[in-house]
C-alpha cells in the first residue's frame, strides 16, 4: 500500500501581510505580522515565528521552535531538536529539546541549529553548527559555532 501526501499550509495562525511562497509545508504553527516564508520551507507544529521575520528557501524548522521578531533565516538552515539520546530517533515528542531564537538574530545559509537558546542580536555565520546556547550578543561561526567578535 502506498500513501501520498501533498505539501500544504494547514492549520496555520497568520498575522497581517504574511507572504508564503509555494511549495511550502506549514502546519499547526503561528506566524506573526509581516512574516516572509520562501519556497521549499517546512515549518512544523508548535512553532512560532515572530513579526517581521524572513525565512529563505529550503529551510526546515522542526517542532517546538520559537523565532523572535525581525530575524533573518538564510537558505537551507536546519533546526533539529531530537538529539538521538538513545542512538536512534525518539518518537516521544515530549522528550525533544526546545529551540528559542531571540529578536534581531541573523542565521546564515546552511547553518544547523540544535536544541539551544540564542539571545537577541546574534549573527550566526553560514554553515555553522550551533551546539550550545548563546547568551552574549556577537558574531558566531564554525563547527561548533564559537564567538568571533562581540557586537
Amino acid at each position: 500500500m502506498h500513501s501520498f501526501r501533498q505539501v500544504a499550509v494547514s492549520n496555520v495562525i497568520r498575522g497581517e501581510n504574511v507572504v508564503i511562497y509555494e511549495p511550502a509545508n506549514l502546519y499547526d504553527c503561528t506566524l506573526g505580522d509581516n512574516v516572509f516564508v520562501g519556497p521549499f520551507v517546512e515549518i512544523q507544529g508548535n512553532s512560532w515565528i515572530g513579526d517581521g521575520t524572513k525565512i529563505q528557501s529550503h529551510t526546515f524548522i522542526c517542532e517546538y521552535v520559537t523565532i523572535g521578531r525581525h530575524c533573518f533565516i538564510g537558505h537551507g538552515v536546519m533546526f533539529a531538536n531530537d538529539m538521538f539520546r538513545d542512538g536512534k530517533p525518539d518518537a516521544n515528542r515530549d522528550s525533544w529539546g526546545r529551540i528559542t531564537i531571540g529578536d534581531n538574530v541573523s542565521i546564515g545559509s546552511g547553518a544547523t541549529i540544535l536544541a539551544v537558546t540564542i539571545c537577541d542580536g546574534v549573527v550566526i555565520g553560514a554553515g555553522s553548527v550551533v551546539t550550545r546556547s548563546i547568551t552574549e550578543k556577537g558574531v558566531y561561526a564554525g563547527n561548533p559555532a564559537r564567538l568571533l567578535r562581540r557586537l
